[in-house]
């Protein structure tokens, strides 16, 4: 695992805006894995930007979404669905048919998770994956558990993470109790992983991400079985790392 500290949020996420963008440079038709949520909103807007001075060309990029919540529409403005509009794909010229998001409307979520479980396979595997980390350590909306799940699945999301998005939604009890998301191995099996975190709240959730027991109690601990897996975090965010 290889670590990166950075000053602020704001170059973090420029970082890694540019490694996304030379990853389509060296590769057009890109396998990529985006997530959602507070961190990577700036790391859209720098690679809006360079889309928009001609600096990255997305038409042959396809994207898979990490995760999605469960009977939220598409059109409520705290799906993920609407998020990723809103952030990135109005704003650069992917491709409709090359997006591709859970739906968390679907009649049989089973069958859809297994759907988009069989979509990546044929399609990928992910050339670069994007994540962030939530603080008790899920990433995708893989939470604390007994076992790593590795498959695309439902999740039944954890009272601290509904409390976390729950300023999204205006109180908890608008934030759904479930979520579609991707395993953990299907995560790992992506070929080169990011991963970002800014802020001086995230110290304790790096420190425990890169060292002690690698267990499905902290999921992000099992990122340090990649092969090619990078932390790009800010230097408050680094607080805790012994030096």
């Amino acid at each position: 695992m290889n670590l990166i500290v950075m000053k602020d949020y704001n170059e973090i996420s420029r970082q890694a805006a540019l490694l996304v963008a030379a990853s389509i440079a060296l590769k057009p038709n890109l396998v990529l894995g985006l997530p959602t949520g507070r961190t990577p909103v700036q790391m859209y807007k720098e690679l809006v930007l360079i889309h928009r001075n001609g600096f990255v060309d997305f038409k042959n990029v396809v994207t898979f979404n990490l995760d999605e919540y469960v009977n939220l529409p598409r059109k409520n403005p705290n799906s993920y669905y609407s998020y990723m509009q809103k952030n990135f794909f109005r704003h650069v010229n992917v491709r409709k048919e090359n997006i591709h998001i859970p739906d968390g409307m679907a009649k049989n979520i089973k069958e859809e998770c297994t759907r988009y479980e069989e979509l990546i396979r044929a399609k990928g595997p992910i050339d670069l994956m994007i994540l962030g980390i939530g603080h008790n350590g899920h990433i995708g909306f893989n939470e604390p558990s007994d076992e790593f799940v590795p498959e695309t699945h439902i999740e039944s999301l954890t009272e601290k993470t509904r409390i976390a998005n729950s300023k999204y939604f205006g109180s908890l009890s608008k934030v759904p109790a479930k979520a579609i998301t991707m395993g953990l191995g299907t995560i790992m099996h992506s070929k080169k992983i990011i991963l970002l975190a800014s802020g001086r709240d995230k110290a304790e959730t790096i420190k425990r991400a890169i060292s002690g027991n690698i267990t499905p109690r902290f999921p992000a601990s099992v990122l340090r079985l990649h092969r090619d897996c990078t932390f790009i975090i800010d230097k408050e965010a680094a607080e805790m790392i012994k030096k």
